[in-house]
This record gives C-alpha cells, structure tokens and sequence, in this order.
C-alpha cells in the first residue's frame, strides 16, 4: 500500500506531489497518458497561456524567462517535464484507474489493466478539464458532415477550403474561429447560446489578469458593474455584427456558472472584418443541416464543438454525494471530502488556473503533510 497517491500529472498534480515531498512525503502519481502534462499536449497548435508567467510558475520551480510573457503550449509542457525531473516525482504514466472506492484502511483504486492498487490518503487532480462533452443535439446522429470536438482539433490544414462551424464562444471556441479564419476556411461561422463577456488579453501592457486578482475581491454588484464598465469602454460593440452584450454580470456568472470571460486574441478584429461571422446557437442536426435557434438553416461541411468538459469523476466513485450536479467536487483545493481522499484542481478563478493550481498545491500538501 502507498501513503500517498496522487491522479493526474497535469500541473495541479505535479505542484502537490513536490510541495509533499518538502514536508517530508512521498507520493506516486498515476497519469493516464503517456508523459506529464497530458490534456495541454492536446491542445490546439496556437495556444499560449491566458495569464502572464510571472504568476503561472508551480512552487520551488518558477517559468524560465525565455518562454515569454505568454507561454505557448509546448514551452508548457517543457516546463512541466522540467518541474517533474527538477524534484524527482515518482510519475507512473500510462496508467489508467477506472474505478475508486474505499478500502479498509485508506482507498482501493482499480485500474485499467485489471490490478488494482490503495493509498491511504488519495489525491485527486484529474481537472475540469478531463472528458469532453458533445451535446445530445437532436438528430446528430443523423448528421453526415464531419463533427469533431475541440479538444481534438490541431490547426486549420484539414479544414482549408471548407466552410466550418465552430459551436461555442469561450476562450477555445474563439481561438479555433480565428485560427479557422487564417488558415485557409473558405467561412467560418460561430455559433452562440449565451454572450460572452470579452476582455482584451492586456491593455497598454497591463494584463487582464491582474484586474482579475486586484479587483476580484469586490462586492459581486460592484465587481459587474465595473467589469461592464470596462468592457463598453475596451472592446468596440459588436451587437450589430450578432454578438449581444451579456445581461448577467461578470462574477455573477463566474460564481454560479465556473465562467471566465473570453479573452480577445483576435475573434473581436476578425468579427469586425467579416471573417468570423456569429450566428444562433445550435438546435438540431438534419442529414446534411444544422438547424439554429432563430429559425435559419446552415449547411457546413464541417463541424467543431468548442463544447466543453466534465470531470469525469462520477464515473470514478460510487458516492454521488461527493459532487455536485456538474460533478465538480463538493469539497475541494484544501480540506479533505472524506477522511483521506482530497479534491485538487476544480476551482476557477480570475486569477488563472495554474496560479489556483500553486496555491491549492500548498493547502493540500500542508494539510496531508500535518496528518502524517
């Protein structure tokens, strides 16, 4: 039996097994994928961070400078492999556990290849990020075009020359439309439920997230009214391009719905120019059409939902009573669900999900490391 075992080597996963290791602690980290950092591997081509790397570094090991100001995907994943062989992490990759239960003196994880391995304390920092979701939309199945998520799409080469949908307006819907845009779709439509709220990346230099960490603390309706505020006076009004201003405030919507706003990195220009065109959210699929929710009819060749993800971690554990309706973690980033078992990871924030990442890291390893 392990003392102390920890799912995940994303970032989350990496930062509580070396802050362990301080207070005297050994853990191993099951990953499921072949190397550390997994889900940023499989990331779009594009991608750099949203938050500054001054304020993106795990404990003991911060960014090296030469990454930039916003660190691209595969400087990432550098810096991850980096931080895992720069404290030794015990880091057990392939490996896949498909099921958690309480054991008898700790937790009994059951893995993919039929063995099975316990922990007395067992961390969880698999992410919200985990299993990609796709709608139930009426008649999808029926649907002929091709369909992908976001979480598989790599660069605009294989759609060059199609006309492409791209469903959902959070930061990777609009970055994918934009990437679509440039790199050779012959259009590219994108398809909005809900308004999002944009802010630019940085203004004069001054970036979005330190608004995020110094304003944050705000009152909820003074926090939205200032938020609204900025945004009318930072990003140009889109509502005649089919883009509507959002009606609930900022944080309101970041407390009830885990929400961060989209970051503009070019959909704003690009909706401006004619080159990503807003349309209805999606209601139903035909054999060869897509049926939006103002009545209209597209017939794309191809198709990417920027759709979002679940946690996956109701299909881990047998007691629903650990998570909520979305199955995010009731108790998590510090003390523990159960006694033994912590949550790490599941909390979003203003001020970026590796800087949550560091902090929750340190509540975690102080907390198991003081039980011990």
């Amino acid at each position: 039996m392990a003392d102390v075992m920890v799912l995940g080597a994303g970032a989350a996963g990496l930062a509580v097994a070396a802050r362990l290791k301080t207070h005297g602690v050994h853990s191993v980290v099951l990953e499921r994928g072949p190397g550390v950092a997994t889900s940023w591997r499989g990331r779009y081509d594009r991608l750099r961070l949203h938050t500054i790397r001054q304020l993106s570094g795990l404990p003991g090991f911060p960014i090296p400078r030469q990454y930039g100001r916003w660190v691209r995907r595969d400087d990432l994943v550098r810096y991850l492999e980096s931080y895992a062989e720069r404290f030794a992490l015990d880091v057990r990759t392939g490996t896949t556990v498909e099921r958690v239960k309480p054991g008898a003196d700790g937790w009994s994880l059951q893995l993919g290849d039929g063995s099975e391995e316990s922990a007395r304390t067992l961390i969880v920092a698999t992410g919200y990020l985990h299993t990609p979701v796709v709608p139930p939309w009426p008649g999808k199945e029926s649907w002929t075009g091709a369909l992908t998520h976001s979480a598989s799409y790599r660069n605009a080469e294989p759609f060059r020359g199609q006309n492409v949908l791209v469903v959902g307006v959070g930061n990777s819907g609009a970055e994918i439309a934009t990437d679509l845009a440039e790199g050779g779709a012959a259009s590219v439509s994108l398809a909005i439920r809900t308004p999002p709220h944009i802010v630019r990346r940085e203004t004069a230099g001054w970036p979005a997230q330190m608004n995020g960490l110094l304003l944050g603390g705000l009152p909820e309706k003074a926090f939205n009214t200032m938020a609204a505020t900025m945004a009318r006076l930072e990003v140009p009004d889109l509502r005649p391009y089919g883009i509507a201003r959002p009606a609930e405030g900022l944080k309101t919507r970041l407390r009830t719905q885990r929400y961060v706003p989209l970051q503009d990195v070019g959909i704003v220009r690009d909706v401006l120019a004619g080159r990503v065109r807003p349309v209805a959210a999606v209601e139903s699929f035909t054999a060869t059409s897509v049926q939006l929710a103002d009545g209209t009819t597209l017939q794309p060749d191809a198709i990417v939902a920027a759709t979002g993800y679940g946690t996956g971690l109701r299909d881990l554990f047998d007691d629903p009573a650990l998570f909520d309706e979305t199955g995010v973690p009731l108790i998590h980033g510090g003390p523990p669900a159960r006694p033994g078992l912590h949550f790490m990871g599941y909390d979003v924030t203003l001020g970026g999900m590796l800087r949550q990442a560091a902090i929750e890291a340190r509540r975690v390893a102080k907390a198991v490391g003081t039980t011990r």
